[in-house]
């Protein structure tokens, strides 16, 4: 059984190394190429270029899918977060066709930012599906799925790494019966299919006319990047952890005003449209990320200013 691997971020790293514990056989690890990064903008590699070194395999980079690139014979093709859609002609190339370990319960949620959608929306649970890759994105027959809670205060980096770690485990269950033939693919449900969007910086952007709730959300989902922002004396303020403070948490105090700061025991309460948000820790332009207490010592009258 030899298998061709494509993936690029860290989400297809637990996939990949469990494939390798379990002794098959990776003709190689397909992933996008090197991205300029860093203050001199050198050529980075990929996550999944890393780990796949660090494990003795062989790695392709192709500029394009759609040019000629050397694709070693293998029986299977397995995709975790490659990034690029995989044009028809090579998903058929394999006899055991392509499998591809997408985080949410498709169809819900297809497209590239499931795991964000999913805290966006308060869902009480998400998951992990495997399916057989078709040309449509996320479209393919279903071969199995796992169920998991979001659990309270989740922000996207540790659901995401939880869900990749479910995957990976998935993988390795299901791929024995898949060879073997005992599953049987299921097609999807393309009537309830959703779709999730590419994210942008502008995304993240706090309208604080929201409910606390909305806004706390957001503050999880875009924990990574491009995390959650608002602007202060004109210069940009991001967020990186924030609190539904009980009971005032539920309603707005009287007199404070949509974004107005206010100031208990060194911690950031923010008036929002429905509900207050404690800020927990914070990155202004230019500086580190801090505590808001650390804040609040730096920047003395921050008690009635606005957050917009």
């Amino acid at each position: 059984m030899k298998i061709v691997f494509f993936g690029t971020s860290e989400y297809a790293i637990p996939s990949l190394e469990a494939l390798a514990k379990a002794g098959y056989d990776i003709a190689a690890v397909v992933t996008q190429p090197d991205k300029p990064a860093g203050r001199k903008q050198e050529p980075f590699p990929s996550p999944i270029k890393q780990a796949a070194l660090d494990l003795g395999l062989k790695v392709i980079q192709p500029v394009s899918l759609n040019s000629k690139f050397e694709i070693p014979d293998s029986d299977l093709f397995i995709v975790a977060s490659y990034g690029k859609i995989i044009p028809g002609p090579i998903l058929a190339l394999p006899k055991f066709g392509t499998l591809n370990i997408h985080p949410s319960l498709l169809p819900k949620y297809r497209g590239p930012s499931p795991i964000q959608a999913a805290i966006l929306n308060g869902d009480a649970e998400t998951g992990v599906t495997i399916i057989k890759l078709d040309e449509e994105m996320d479209h393919g027959n279903i071969i199995a799925n796992i169920e998991s809670r979001i659990e309270n205060l989740e922000n996207y980096k540790s659901l995401h790494d939880r869900l990749a770690k479910l995957g990976a485990e998935l993988l390795i269950q299901i791929l024995p019966k898949y060879i073997g033939g005992e599953i049987k693919p299921i097609p999807q449900d393309h009537a309830q299919a959703t779709f999730t969007k590419i994210i942008t910086k502008d995304d993240a952007r706090i309208d604080w006319s929201q409910s606390a709730e909305e806004i706390d959300r957001m503050v999880g989902a875009y924990h990574v990047w491009p995390v959650a922002w608002t602007t202060f004396g004109g210069k940009r303020l991001k967020i990186f952890e924030s609190f539904l403070p009980l009971p005032e948490g539920r309603e707005r105090l009287r007199g404070g005003k949509v974004g107005e700061v206010e100031l208990r025991d060194n911690t950031i309460i923010v008036h929002c449209g429905r509900g207050l948000l404690k800020i927990l820790s914070l990155q202004p332009e230019g500086g580190r990320v801090m505590t808001t207490r650390d804040f609040i010592n730096g920047y003395t009258g921050l008690a009635g200013q606005f957050l917009v």
